[in-house]
């Protein structure tokens, strides 16, 4: 004998309730382990115990805490009481016992409103169904308590109702189970390649007592161990190559009954009076529409799936249903194919069903062929009599089935038991109240005209939205077949028209000819320091980018900018070069460290070659030629460099294609688009120099002592007193006069004092 304590507390329970029962235990004693696994019969013992201390007026739903003490151990059990004659359990998955749900099975109930599931491999749209099924039927949790995406954490946004919830995305099964405890159905969307894997580590888990398997294909040596470690366990598969299955009102698997409108339509947001059973996912959306146009709805529906070897079959959940005080009448829609069937046969026969079951076994076509025929599931193949669907049809109907001559006739069958159910008083038929409004979302809304929403983001050169990629309305293919090379596609993606062929080849120049111009310069210096650095590769390119400016590489612009504006405006090559002096501004494009007027940059000679030869006209670089006769009269390393070549050729290249309007010209230059021919050419060389600082493993770099000026304290006090007299008015001193010493000289004070001040 063991004893069993209880205590009951709860909504509407007006106090505390205690009683202990005395139970007679098949085994010697309970497991003595950290997590209890309390066998089966006790369960079985609980709903009298819970109902002989209700009322025997029906009850509203409530929640009870009922605590358990027997051997020391004590647990806390919730319990979801909707009558005076049924307690559901929905316990917490650290209390699920493995005994549990092999009674689940046997007693009814697999889901309820509480329950929650962990959805293995993110599918946004399934989820999303899920949420707006859960606020359809008022539950107060969503239905979803985690994800699990292998390789993956964080969180997932997702809206319940109109709220937006963050919901918890897992890497690993186990790490899920144990950050929710409480959810206890694994719906798994692996694809066929690891569904088996993944399933079998759900079930291994505790907390785990249901497990759906959404995949096709699954292999059936797989599937077999699946099966067997979940019955010698007590655990339930449904599937695999299923939809799941819909507890109505309550809680759905996934995809299960499609969209919100056919929920709605089949009236699945509360629960009517009919199980129902199916291989087919998809015939069970047509069906749950057909039990809705005839009766008051189904309270269960699961499609077991269709593969040869379901982890449960039709007579499991027929039992089931028959020992749900709601579920009045079952449906069964089998197929051809397997035996599955003859279990459901053989249950009728030995009268452990006693509620009325309207079947039906599709595939009666099969006769008119005259051979062999597989249909869609892998489990629907034609194979002897006793496979055939009118074998099993008349099994049925012999059984005590209500089985109707055809599919056609179906529907009639399901009516006429269930307005006979209602007539002899066994069927109240269920109420139909309005559910709340889903809250539709943005997306689709703009699809089909009901609101407008501005865009954030304009784009005008390309569009990924159709079968491929365009770069200025023109096809990637196209691209390819037609021979594109990297200038038609800077011309595409830049100007937004395809220039002529002499164009795009000098923009390919411009690029092969500023790729790289040595490790000395500052943008190739940063870069290879940065590499050194043991940095990554964009970090090292954009090192040596943000070196790029008016000083290094960016003046391509403002040559062209001065050059346009001087020739424009009629000026000489005098009366630019001295209006340039005045303003004290040096000319862009003109100068040159190394090269001078008789050793010219090679770059520029090859530009001008090739525009000379093949530009329909040249008058801006003709112009900065001149303008560099007369530098070069003044300084013999005022030469035109490459910046000055390629902006006073790109405004030949824009003005002489015919291409472009004046006012499209003028917009080219003051943007920047010529600077960005150095940028993308010289990223070049920059990744260059970061490949060859990693391949050759250089370490870290410092700066060698003796290529740096460290200058002495009497510096700095002269260049603070020199600084303080010309703030005065005075006149400047200079370094050939002596550097007064610190801290005595008295301006050195003073000037100290002022910035401090300031």
């Amino acid at each position: 004998m063991l004893t069993i304590s209880t205590t009951f507390t709860g909504k509407g329970l007006a106090k505390s309730i205690h009683t202990d029962a005395k139970v007679s235990s098949p085994s010697s004693q309970l497991p003595n382990q950290k997590s209890v696994m309390l066998p089966s019969w006790i369960f079985q013992k609980i709903p009298s115990l819970i109902t002989s201390h209700i009322s025997p007026s029906p009850l509203e739903r409530r929640d009870i805490l009922v605590r358990l003490s027997s051997s020391g151990n004590e647990f806390s059990q919730p319990y979801l009481a909707r009558s005076e004659r049924e307690v559901i359990c929905s316990f917490p998955s650290y209390f699920l016992y493995s005994s549990l749900c092999a009674e689940a099975m046997a007693t009814g109930q697999l889901f309820s409103r509480t329950t929650q599931a962990l959805f293995y491999n993110y599918k946004q749209l399934p989820i999303q169904r899920m949420l707006d099924f859960d606020f359809l039927c008022g539950r107060e949790t969503p239905s979803v308590a985690g994800i699990i995406n292998p390789g993956a954490e964080g969180f997932q946004k997702l809206f319940f109702g109109q709220e937006e919830i963050a919901i918890p995305v897992h890497s690993t099964i186990e790490a899920a189970c144990a950050a929710h405890p409480t959810a206890d159905v694994f719906i798994n969307f692996a694809s066929f390649r690891s569904a088996a894997a993944s399933s079998m580590s759900a079930l291994k888990q505790p907390t785990i007592r249901v497990v759906a398997i959404i995949a096709e294909g699954v292999p059936e040596s797989d599937t077999k161990q699946l099966i067997a470690y979940a019955r010698s366990n007590n655990k339930v598969v449904i599937g695999p190559a299923t939809v799941g299955g819909i507890q109505a009102g309550a809680f759905k698997i996934g995809d299960t009954a499609g969209t919100i409108d056919n929920i709605i339509q089949c009236k699945l947001y509360r629960p009517g009076s009919v199980g129902f059973v199916s291989k087919s996912g998809g015939m069970s959306n047509e069906m749950y529409n057909t039990i809705a146009r005839v009766t008051d709805g189904i309270y269960e529906g699961i499609a077991i799936g269709g593969d040869v070897f379901p982890g449960s079959t039709l007579s499991d959940h027929i039992l089931r249903f028959n020992n749900i005080p709601q579920v009045k009448m079952m449906v069964v829609l089998g197929e051809l194919g397997g035996r599955d069937e003859y279990s459901l046969v053989e249950a009728l026969k030995q009268g452990k069903v006693n509620k009325p079951v309207v079947a039906w076994v599709s595939g009666t076509c099969a006769r008119l062929f005259k051979s062999e025929v597989q249909f869609g599931h892998a489990g629907a193949k034609s194979g002897g009599e006793m496979e055939s669907a009118q074998a099993k049809n008349q099994a049925l109907k012999e059984a005590g089935a209500v089985v109707p001559t055809s599919y056609e006739a179906f529907e009639a069958a399901i009516k006429e038991t269930f307005d006979k159910l209602v007539e002899e008083g066994k069927i109240t038929p269920i109420k139909d109240v309005k559910p709340p409004q889903i809250p539709e979302d943005l997306n689709s809304a703009i699809k089909s005209g009901k609101v407008r929403a501005p865009t954030h983001i304009i784009s005008t050169i390309s569009d990924d939205r159709g079968e491929e990629p365009c770069y200025a309305g023109v096809p990637m293919s196209s691209i390819v077949e037609q021979g594109f090379g990297v200038g038609d596609v800077i011309s595409l993606l830049w100007f937004k028209r395809s220039l002529p062929r002499y164009c795009t080849k000098f923009i390919e120049i411009c690029v092969m000819l500023c790729a790289d111009h040595g490790p000395c310069v500052s943008g190739a210096h940063n870069t290879i320091v940065t590499a050194r650095a043991g940095k990554d590769l964009v970090s090292s390119l954009v090192s040596g980018l943000l070196t790029i400016g008016p000083r290094f590489g960016g003046a391509i612009d403002d040559a062209a900018r001065y050059f346009k504006d001087a020739y424009d405006r009629g000026l000489t090559p005098y009366e630019f070069v001295e209006s340039m002096k005045k303003k004290g501004i040096r000319v862009p494009g003109i100068g040159h460290r190394i090269k001078r007027g008789d050793n010219r940059d090679k770059r520029v000679e090859l530009l001008q070659l090739f525009a000379r030869t093949n530009f329909p006209s040249v008058k801006y670089m003709e112009y900065a030629v001149q303008v560099e006769t007369y530098t070069l009269s003044k300084a013999n390393n005022l030469v035109l460099n490459v910046d000055g070549a390629i902006g006073s050729l790109f405004l030949d290249l824009l003005a002489g294609s015919g291409m472009f309007t004046k006012q499209e010209i003028d917009e080219i230059v003051e943007i920047g688009y010529l600077n960005g021919l150095f940028v993308l050419a010289r990223s070049i060389g920059l990744i260059g120099h970061t490949f060859d600082q990693k391949r050759l493993k250089q370490p870290l770099y410092r700066h060698p002592w003796e290529d740096v000026l460290y200058t002495k304290w009497g510096m700095v006090v002269w260049f603070l007193d020199d600084l303080f007299v010309r703030l005065n008015g005075g006149s400047p001193s200079f370094p050939s006069c002596p550097a007064p010493q610190f801290p005595q000289h008295e301006n050195t004070v003073k000037a100290v004092a002022f910035f401090a001040a300031m």
